[in-house]
């Protein structure tokens, strides 16, 4: 997104003096002219011109309305984020440690070490898998005799 700023000078009141300016329309314009150029060179791009209201004093006491021509010039400003003066984002972690890897996959199992349906279903006891508790045999009451 760009972003401008502006200004605002006065529009000439008199035209110049110039070679090829026979009429005061003409030289208005070389007047006006010589001002556009002397705002490009500095960077200003011409956007309007306006007649805008301004109260004055009049007098003592009185006030009244006066009108000014003016010029209106925009140029664009370099935005923060591209901006040479502004600081590069830091990593949110230290430069000398290493970011958090992704967990890896879970590898699937082969069908050989999966329990089958019928090793529940006709009442054996299955193989303890390797890292589970063993669950303890049931108690009985000892016997006496």
């Amino acid at each position: 997104m760009s972003q401008f700023e502006y200004s605002v000078i006065p529009a000439p009141l008199r035209g110049e003096k110039a070679k090829d300016a026979k009429t005061p329309s003409d030289r208005y314009s070389v007047a006006l002219t010589t001002e556009l150029n002397r705002m490009a060179k500095d960077g200003w791009e011409y956007v309007r011109a306006d007649v805008l209201p301004s109260e004055e004093r009049s007098g003592l006491t009185g006030r009244s309305t006066v009108y000014h021509n003016l010029l209106v010039f925009r140029r664009a400003v370099a935005s923060i984020a591209s901006g040479p003066a502004t600081r590069q984002p830091q990593p949110e972690y230290p430069a000398a440690a290493s970011p958090m890897r992704a967990p890896e996959p879970v590898p699937a199992l082969p069908q050989a070490a999966s329990p089958a349906t019928s090793d529940h279903s006709a009442g054996a006891t299955p193989e303890p898998v390797a890292g589970e508790a063993t669950p303890p045999a049931p108690r009985t009451a000892p016997s006496q005799g």
